[in-house]
């Protein structure tokens, strides 16, 4: 039984990071039948300025829909993995775009470093499907929701005809996160 995994995804907003956390928390409860909670905050300036979403998943209760201490921080931004690399717990996962982190924080937490936007660029061909590579790589390497369930909440969540773009994307992230653990 998983008591309470936190889970949050930062960067700035017009990167899809909202949307990420609604798909993760889906794949949770719609899918997986857990209970999950998503929360979200974002600057008044809605793209270039700070966004998170937080996904609260546990097989238990969950009293308190924010997270406190994360199991696993996703950073797209230098920014965001500076604001919120303290609030890792001991022995967390920290996932970073290693082309936009250039400084790593010091801490006790495991990190992931790829090239996130890169992947989008160029191995899926738009760089606005970014949020869906990193749910790929996440999904991998914190292995705490299966991946069909993911692709499941994926498909029910973005914009229709832009299915077959996002199930690349996925599985490209997928992909650099098995890659990354073998």
């Amino acid at each position: 039984m998983m008591e309470r995994y936190e889970i949050r995804l930062s960067g700035s907003g017009g990167q899809g990071l909202i949307l990420a956390g609604k798909i993760l928390a889906e794949a949770a409860a719609i899918y997986e039948g857990r209970n999950a909670v998503q929360t979200q905050s974002y600057g008044p300036e809605a793209r270039g300025g700070a966004s998170k979403a937080e996904v609260v998943i546990s097989d238990g209760e969950i009293d308190y829909p924010k997270a406190l201490e994360l199991d696993l921080l996703l950073s797209l931004t230098q920014e965001s993995c500076r604001k919120y690399s303290g609030d890792l717990k001991k022995g967390g996962i920290l996932i970073i775009d290693s082309g936009l982190v250039k400084d790593l924080p010091k801490g006790e937490f495991k990190v992931y470093s790829l090239p996130i936007t890169e992947i989008a660029t160029e191995k899926v061909g738009k760089a606005v499907v970014t949020n869906i590579v990193a749910l790929g790589i996440l999904t991998r390497i914190a292995g705490v929701i299966s991946e069909e369930s993911v692709k499941k909440a994926i498909l029910a969540r973005v914009p229709k005809g832009t299915e077959e773009l996002n199930m690349k994307a996925f599985d490209e992230g997928f992909r650099a996160g098995n890659e990354l653990l073998s």
